[in-house]
């Protein structure tokens, strides 16, 4: 079972300071990549077992949801975006639940652990979330293929930041990944962290697109040795995103990466994750693989929209043994 030393009280140490370097990177080994494997029926059996493993009830569980909102990146990434919808996304973040609520659980001023938009609603959001520690992340480098022209894709990372993003989510160059060319993969993403200044950058490997999970491993490995400070699985835009296998693969790299090098690399499972138990379960996977350490929003993000509303509910039926409706906890 997952364990926490106070139930609620202590669930949340929102949004702590970084304590560890951010990843610098280190020069392209392309012995360690060749070298990475992936048994794939094993990775698939183990990510099977997950979600019957590990049960946590009553107030650990409360604990645990809390924990999980400041987590999240909320995210909005539609063709429709308007000014008015990310200011409400960001009302949410600020208060992502019902202030009796929290003040019942005891635990009020809580917020996500950042709000995730396109580059043409970063001003709205910055505007919005002004007085707050909100980081905004901006998905970027011609999201989410890819596949604008190189220099149009660095600019974009540049007036992000202008606009005042803190975080930007790039997107890697798939086409690298399947023809095994580990050279201009490496050499894009270190020119994209380098682009990215102080902001943190968060790799997007697409992974719904690289079709097998060994080529998720060496694009996992290949991104951090350039520096990345996060790698992500997916835009939310292909057919297949976040999934516990390609997770369990990712996260094994990081641990990899660490034992190389000593430097700790976050991980962003984004796409599909829309129940609160789907976040317990990757919660425990963190805690099971790489420690306590990935349970930090500094280290660990959920990228998601309708995740936090089904949160918000398990929280009302813990406090009231009563569900209410989903439309009762809208976005904004």
């Amino acid at each position: 079972m997952l364990t926490h030393p106070s139930p609620v009280a202590t669930a949340t140490d929102q949004l702590p300071q970084v304590t560890h370097p951010r990843n610098p990177g280190m020069p392209l080994d392309l012995d360690w990549v060749a070298g990475v494997q992936a048994n794939t029926p094993a990775i698939e059996r183990r990510a099977a077992t997950l979600p019957g493993r590990r049960s946590v009830k009553k107030d650990w569980q409360a604990a645990w949801l809390l924990k999980s909102i400041t987590l999240i990146d909320l995210t909005t990434l539609s063709g429709d975006d308007t000014e008015g919808r990310v200011q409400r996304l960001c009302a949410k973040a600020r208060q992502p639940v019902r202030a009796d609520l929290l003040e019942a659980l005891g635990m009020p001023g809580i917020t996500t652990g950042a709000v995730c938009v396109y580059h043409d609603m970063v001003p709205a959001a910055v505007r919005a979330l002004e007085g707050t520690s909100i980081p905004v992340a901006a998905v970027s480098t011609g999201f989410p293929a890819g596949l604008s022209p190189f220099r149009l894709r660095i600019a974009e990372i540049g007036e992000s930041l202008r606009a005042g993003a803190r975080e930007i989510d790039i997107v890697i160059s798939r086409r690298h990944v399947l023809t095994q060319n580990w050279q201009a993969l490496y050499d894009e993403m270190a020119e994209m962290r380098s682009a990215c200044g102080e902001a943190h950058v968060k790799a997007i490997l697409a992974t719904g697109d690289l079709g097998t999970l060994r080529n998720v491993a060496r694009a996992s490995l290949v991104c951090m040795m350039a520096g990345a400070d996060f790698i992500k699985t997916s835009t939310g835009k292909e057919s297949v995103n976040a999934t516990l296998p390609v997770s369990l693969t990712m996260i094994r790299a990081i641990r990899a990466y660490q034992d190389r090098t000593g430097i700790k690399v976050g991980y962003k499972p984004a796409g599909g994750i829309s129940k609160a138990r789907d976040a317990l379960v990757y919660m425990s996977l963190m805690k099971d693989e790489l420690g306590h350490p990935w349970l930090q929003p500094d280290l660990f993000r959920f990228g998601a929209s309708s995740l936090l509303g089904d949160i918000e509910r398990q929280l009302e039926h813990h406090l009231t043994g009563r569900y209410s409706a989903a439309n009762r906890h809208p976005m904004g």
